[in-house]
Formats: structure tokens, C-alpha cells, sequence
């Protein structure tokens, strides 16, 4: 059998708690005995009636497998109404990005760090708390606060002058939307593909451009449905020098990606 996890008993609580609804109230709403609900919430009902997930489903509007699959509690309030809007990939068929982090003692959450060895796992357990605990972690002092970072190792010379074997600290994106033009980000591929450090662009028609710094790599397009994450460059850290004849490039692209964040950070403070 499969290790899955079924948070569906403590989401059934935790959503009728969160709408401030008694046992009694939100059982005459589903049309069922309290004495069930009470079933339901405390996972002592192993095999509940497909009929008493389609009610729960309709009342939350948040879909069945969902309820089943995702630990709401963890999401927040704001990736809630998402769900409850539609935004929803079970509902909507647009790709939901379940974020897993990890926090030290302080609650502060920390850096992760995805080793080359890491990479197959992370593409199939990067929405998994447990496996995102196995990583090592790290703590920088001067990322912005409030956001959501990983260290990502960069192999091939695709990014130069960014020296093979980097290591690139990045941000997490929620809405992929709001994406620059030639963005520096890492993007999270699924299936056997590997993760990459490009140039992103969002076009249109749920397609991904992907971009070398390097001009001898041809950009390429990939599907939105082939992207698991993707994370906003913020700095990179490396034992090699850059090549001499791209060191002008990238101090000119890291001077403008500062200015950009600077500007972005006095927007979020107003």
C-alpha cells in the first residue's frame, strides 16, 4: 500500500473550525447525524461514503482531493481562498504549488540546500514536508523578510560567467504570472527532467521560455504543466572567480537585478 498521508479527518476540523461552526451546525448543513461527523473529524470512519466527500467538497468548495491530500492548515489563510476562489488544480486544472518549508527554534524559516545528489528526490518530494526536513539548512541574515528561500547547486557552463558548481540562493515564486521578462530564476521541471538555472519569460498560451546567459545555448520553450516550482534569483555564492571577459557582463547584471530588488522592496513597504 502507499505511504500517502490522508489529512482528510483533521482538514474536516480544522475548516469547520474555521468558519466558527459547531459540530451540530455543520452536520444539519452536510445532512448527516452529528454522531457521523464526529466520525469523520476523529478518522474513526476508515471508509467514508463517496456521497459525504462530494457534500463536504460543495460546502468548503475546495475539491475532494484536496480534503485528502493537502494538510490545509499549513497553506494559510491566503492560499485558502485561492482554493475556495477555484484556484485549485483539481478544480481549476491549473498547477497548485504546495509549498513545504522548514523553521529553526525562533519559528524564522530557514534555507534549505539541495545538493546535486538531492536532485531526483526533490523533484518528486519538493511538496513534502518530511523529505524537505532531510535537507541541510542554513540561515542568512541579510535575505529579505517574509519570503521563502532555497540554495540550488548549478552544474555546465549554460549561465556564464555564473561559474559552474555555484551554489544560487533563490525565492520562492507564488504567481508565476507576475514574472519579469529574462527573470534569473531556477525552475523546478517534473518527470525524469533535471532543474535548471535560466532566463525565464512567461509567454503566452501556458508556455515557459527558458533563457542561457551563455549565447552558444539556444532558448527554449517549456509547457507551464512541466514546472513544478520556480525560485527568483537573489545571489549566488562561489570558490571560482568569474571568466575575465564575462566579469563587466555580470557586475552590470548583478547591478541591475540589486536596483530592481531595491525598487521592489520600497514598493512592498509602502
Amino acid at each position: 500500500m502507499s505511504d500517502q498521508i490522508i489529512f482528510f479527518p483533521s482538514n474536516l476540523k480544522y475548516l469547520r473550525e474555521r468558519k466558527k461552526l459547531t459540530q451540530e451546525r455543520l452536520a444539519q448543513s452536510l445532512e448527516i447525524t452529528r454522531a457521523k461527523l464526529n466520525a469523520l473529524e476523529s478518522g474513526q470512519t476508515r471508509s467514508p461514503q463517496p456521497e459525504d466527500y462530494l457534500r463536504i467538497s460543495d460546502f468548503f468548495k475546495i475539491s475532494i482531493d484536496s480534503l485528502l491530500k493537502v494538510n490545509l492548515p499549513r497553506l494559510g489563510e491566503l492560499k485558502l481562498r485561492e482554493l475556495e476562489a477555484g484556484n485549485d488544480i483539481y478544480m481549476a486544472g491549473s498547477n497548485i504549488r504546495v509549498l513545504a518549508i522548514t523553521v529553526d527554534r525562533n519559528n524564522k524559516e530557514n534555507v534549505e540546500y539541495v545538493p546535486i545528489k538531492a536532485k531526483a528526490g526533490y523533484r518528486a518530494g519538493y511538496n513534502d514536508p518530511e523529505y524537505i526536513a532531510t535537507l541541510p539548512k542554513f540561515s542568512f541574515p541579510n535575505l529579505p523578510k517574509g519570503k521563502t528561500h532555497r540554495m540550488f547547486p548549478i552544474s555546465g557552463d549554460s549561465m556564464l560567467p555564473i561559474p559552474s558548481g555555484s551554489a544560487v540562493i533563490a525565492q520562492f515564486v507564488q504567481d508565476w504570472k507576475g514574472i519579469r521578462e529574462n527573470t534569473p530564476c531556477i525552475v523546478i521541471l517534473s518527470g525524469e527532467q533535471d532543474f535548471v538555472f535560466k532566463l525565464v519569460t512567461v509567454l503566452p498560451d501556458n508556455m515557459i521560455l527558458l533563457k542561457s546567459l551563455n549565447e552558444q545555448y539556444k532558448p527554449y520553450p517549456v509547457e507551464v504543466s512541466e514546472v513544478n516550482e520556480i525560485w527568483e534569483f537573489q545571489s549566488y555564492q562561489s570558490s571560482e572567480l568569474p571568466e575575465a571577459g564575462g566579469y563587466q557582463h555580470l557586475l552590470r547584471l548583478m547591478n541591475e537585478m540589486n536596483t530592481e530588488i531595491r525598487d521592489l522592496k520600497k514598493g512592498d513597504s509602502k
